[in-house]
């Protein structure tokens, strides 16, 4: 963990985020809390990480998403090089897709 962010206001960010428990709730706190492009520069960040990790080129995910290969490259660098943040989430995602397929 980056120390440089590890402070008790990102704490409280936090500690606010995970208290959040629908899509709806996010949007309204997440609307509060950021500008729109601040927002979709996150989200675009995300979609471009699921897409290198499904092997997409620069070139796809560039035309997908309109992200720039400078961001597709410091996403890219995150994902080999980074804390293991998004593939943390992508298993969880991968992992309650799959109770809810065997319910």
């Amino acid at each position: 963990m980056n120390k440089k962010i590890k402070t008790e206001a990102v704490d409280h960010l936090f500690e606010a985020i995970l208290t959040l428990k629908t899509p709806e709730e996010c949007y309204i706190f997440f609307e509060d809390v950021c500008t729109v492009n601040e927002l979709l520069s996150l989200s675009q960040r995300y979609e471009v990480a699921k897409m290198l990790r499904e092997k997409k080129t620069y070139l796809e995910i560039a035309d997908k998403t309109g992200a720039s290969t400078a961001t597709i490259s410091r996403v890219n660098r995150s994902l080999n090089y980074g804390n293991d943040g998004y593939d943390m989430v992508f298993e969880r995602i991968a992992q309650n897709q799959e109770t809810k397929e065997n319910e």
